[in-house]
């Protein structure tokens, strides 16, 4: 096919590609490992003086191309509008949305500037990807500068219902954004159902039949492509790890105890601290798992700059104290918070060792660490997923043990069934969900995205014909 051109707003180096356990970032590493092409973003860093000329690095068949922000553009683009505006309310947090015209601003004034970047170095034959929330107004930008390749774009968290996304001022200018892409991909059939709820009721804009909406003059697509994982290259991660000296030091500090794990980017929308409380419940209404479980929450600290995050990094400190005050022991303690990431291939190793994989998101595009959770198990002894019913991955894992995140005791309930659940169902489950996750792998998603961004092209080629 065409080059392949990929905008988020980080760009991954391939040295950074394996180190956390889902997400963005190891997607587009794979889809450019298998295609070739050019990855475009943010450095990440911020300079007062920045002058957002781009920097150029080659490795393999990927070009990768980054620019730093200016402090201010940094602190109205990503921190005041995506991560202060965007973020709740894509992720149904509206008591947390904050709105300011600067920000919402600099989100225009930095989409612009990137696009300007990047344009110069589209060939006429690339296909253009764009990923997330951050860009959602990339596109209609490198249309402005005259670029009619095929765009598409993918948005990897929820997509907010009509009802909330009218809460934020110059939502209709966001939504004709969308008109830019030719292609517009969700995770669930949810998030596409809102998008064109929203589409009708709040632009006038039309929908049709096999995912086609007209909003103005612009005519797009949108379809559903639920992200997956590299399945077989996790499960042997897994197997390979299985005996490692992380693992190993792992398992020899339980003592012979269940392991409970939780691994999450320290954010408000994973839910938590809700897991705090279900441990606190699970250890008060089953006194008989006191002394014989124990978990761990690996949560790496993220937007550190964000005021709500420094408040969640409290609570959470504060909640853990409490639950371990509580009930630990001189030789034993429930709760292990870590705020550090680990490689993949260590988090493979740890999830295998786990008897419950906590996943408990208070709403979640996808959530790859639940199908990473099912690829590390062991067939002959697996564990159990807990899942959040409010996460996209709940739509293809119905054999995990499906949880509303806000019900603490609703979550220590489940733990205490898949604690008891006997070998046989876990059996049972845990191969009706990895033959979910090997059919819908990271490569099927690319794939069919692509294919369906090429089939756009096609029709459009037509119909000019």
């Amino acid at each position: 096919m065409s080059r392949l051109i990929i905008v988020s707003n980080r760009v991954a180096y391939p040295s950074e590609g394996g180190v956390r356990a889902g997400g963005l970032a190891v997607a587009m590493y794979e889809a450019l490992d298998h295609y070739g092409g050019l990855w475009f973003g943010w450095s990440g860093q911020t300079k007062d003086d920045a002058t957002m000329e781009p920097r150029i690095a080659e490795s393999s068949n990927v070009t990768y191309v980054t620019v730093d922000l200016k402090t201010e553009d940094y602190q109205d683009y990503y921190i005041g509008y995506a991560n202060g505006t965007l973020w709740p309310l894509f992720h149904n947090q509206i008591g947390l949305i904050k709105f300011s015209r600067a920000a919402f601003d600099g989100y225009l004034r930095v989409n612009a500037r990137m696009a300007a970047l990047l344009a110069p170095m589209i060939g006429p034959d690339d296909v253009i990807w764009v990923h997330d929330y951050h860009l959602i107004p990339f596109g209609d930008e490198l249309r402005k500068l005259g670029i009619n390749n095929q765009i598409g774009f993918f948005l990897h968290t929820p997509f907010p219902p009509r009802q909330l996304l009218e809460t934020l001022p110059r939502h209709a200018l966001l939504l004709h954004s969308f008109a830019a892409y030719d292609l517009v991909g969700f995770q669930t059939e949810e998030s596409l159902h809102a998008f064109q709820d929203s589409v009708i009721e709040l632009t006038r804009g039309r929908c049709y039949g096999g995912g086609a909406f007209v909003l103005g003059e612009r005519r797009g697509n949108a379809a559903v492509f639920p992200i997956g994982i590299d399945t077989e290259r996790f499960a042997k991660y897994a197997r390979r790890t299985a005996r490692s000296r992380h693992t190993t030091r792992l398992k020899e500090s339980l003592s012979g105890r269940a392991l409970i794990i939780g691994v999450d980017r320290l954010d408000y929308s994973k839910g938590i601290p809700n897991r705090f409380e279900a441990i606190d419940a699970l250890l008060t209404d089953h006194p008989e798992h006191r002394n014989q479980v124990s978990f761990l929450q690996i949560a790496p600290h993220s937007r550190s700059d964000v005021a709500e995050y420094k408040a969640l990094r409290r609570d959470l400190e504060a909640a853990v104290g409490a639950v371990n005050g509580k009930f630990a022991e001189y030789d034993w303690t429930p709760l292990r918070y870590i705020n550090r990431a680990f490689s993949r291939l260590v988090l493979a190793g740890f999830f295998r060792a786990a008897r419950i994989g906590l996943v408990t998101p208070l709403r979640d595009g996808m959530n790859l660490v639940a199908k990473e959770y099912v690829a590390a198990q062991d067939p002959e002894d697996p564990g159990v997923l807990v899942l959040s019913r409010f996460a996209g991955a709940a739509n293809e894992l119905k054999a995990a043990l499906l949880v509303n995140p806000y019900d603490a005791d609703d979550i220590a309930s489940a733990i205490h069934r898949g604690l008891r659940m006997s070998l046989d169902e876990r059996q049972m489950r845990w191969r009706h969900m990895m033959d979910v996750v090997s059919d819908n792998t990271v490569t099927t998603w690319r794939e069919s995205y692509l294919c369906s961004l090429y089939e756009t092209q096609l029709e459009r080629v037509a119909a000019v014909g």
